[in-house]
């Protein structure tokens, strides 16, 4: 018995992981929904630059409330806030390294040690609803993970901004001489 071989395509390519795959379709998919928006250049850039800051806060359940909010205030365009924020789901499995990284830059500046391992089996069901047992653990990772992630959310809302700025407007002036 001979096997079949068919044939590889250049568009094709080679294979990918299937994560990569996942990403690779995703950023195709939602880079012609952010292309084809009708809004200003300026406005899906900055829309997009604020999803992107808030995708890297530890704000996780209000990231996607809190950029669609920051990008109505500044009269920027929502939807593109809300695909940015939405980019940091899509690599979810290399978050927690990023959140461990924003910690200890975190507690580097702020000039603080970094916590010991805590461990959770010596808290009871209702130790989780107490006050005093948020204090203790939660707080106290929480604001460093907050200061370390600006330094990587500031950077990369900027360079996003300006990236999103030229390739919208390359692509809107190629429209126009078409």
């Amino acid at each position: 018995m001979q096997e079949q071989h068919l044939p590889v395509t250049p568009s094709d390519g080679p294979r990918l992981p299937r994560s990569l795959k996942h990403l690779k379709q995703w950023l195709s998919k939602h880079h012609m929904t952010l292309m084809t928006i009708a809004d200003t250049p300026h406005s899906i850039a900055l829309g997009s630059a604020i999803g992107i800051f808030f995708g890297f806060t530890p704000l996780y359940p209000l990231k996607t409330l809190l950029s669609i909010g920051v990008a109505w205030i500044s009269r920027c365009n929502k939807i593109a806030a809300a695909i940015a924020v939405t980019l940091h789901d899509v690599v979810i499995w290399a978050m927690p390294a990023i959140y461990f990284a924003e910690y200890h830059l975190g507690c580097w500046s702020l000039n603080r040690p970094v916590a010991h391992r805590i461990r959770f089996r010596q808290f009871g069901l209702r130790d989780y609803i107490d006050w005093h047992v948020f204090s203790r653990v939660v707080w106290p990772t929480f604001w460093p993970a907050f200061v370390g992630s600006l330094f990587l959310a500031i950077p990369s809302a900027i360079v996003i901004y300006f990236v999103m700025r030229l390739l919208l407007s390359r692509a809107r002036a190629s429209e126009e001489m078409i």
